[in-house]
């Protein structure tokens, strides 16, 4: 069972009702879901899907960063949602151990995501894939020390940073916050 537009729509309404001036930035996705008849989770849907992301904190409060080998940019661990996953929450905990070793066990989590990002993706000619949207749900994780162990196919290194070094301030000061 994949994740639901049910469910999407559900934690975006509590996102906004926790963030309400978050509401013209996750617009294209207020829009996506109500058009209808989509499945955003399928990454196949455009021009917009939702993503799931992962910003793993550690005891010195900083956040496990990955540089996205086709992107070529510094990311949280996250990506498509598969149709295994239960739940964007798991999808961000599934691709937080794909890409960087740290298991689910080693992670501890509020269940509403800190942020929810709709950002441009460039297109791929080698995938077939026109520029289009994610809507990425990211979910903050304390993590206990553990071995960082990348997947090579989409990582290329990892580090670990201050929030202030997040991708948008909005998501830095939400991390801060956790």
């Amino acid at each position: 069972m994949t994740v639901t537009r049910q469910e999407i729509a559900a934690i975006l309404g509590r996102y906004l009702e926790a963030h309400p001036d978050r509401a013209t930035d996750v617009g294209p996705l207020a829009q996506a879901l109500a058009r209808g008849g989509q499945d955003l989770a399928s990454r196949r849907t455009l021009p917009l899907h939702v993503t799931a992301s992962a910003a793993a904190i550690d005891d010195a409060e900083r956040v496990l960063m990955i540089h996205h080998r086709g992107l070529n940019r510094w990311l949280l661990p996250g990506g498509h949602v598969e149709p295994e996953d239960h739940s964007l929450y798991g999808a961000a905990l599934r691709e937080l151990a794909e890409e960087t070793g740290l298991r689910w066990q080693h992670a501890v989590s509020p269940l509403a995501p800190v942020d929810i990002d709709v950002h441009d993706i460039p297109a791929n000619p080698s995938n077939g894939e026109p520029a289009h949207l994610h809507a990425d749900f990211r979910f903050a994780f304390r993590v206990e020390p553990s071995a960082i162990t990348i997947q090579p196919e989409e990582v290329t290194a990892f580090a670990w940073r201050p929030p202030t070094d997040l991708p948008t301030p909005c998501l830095g000061a939400s991390v801060a916050a956790v």
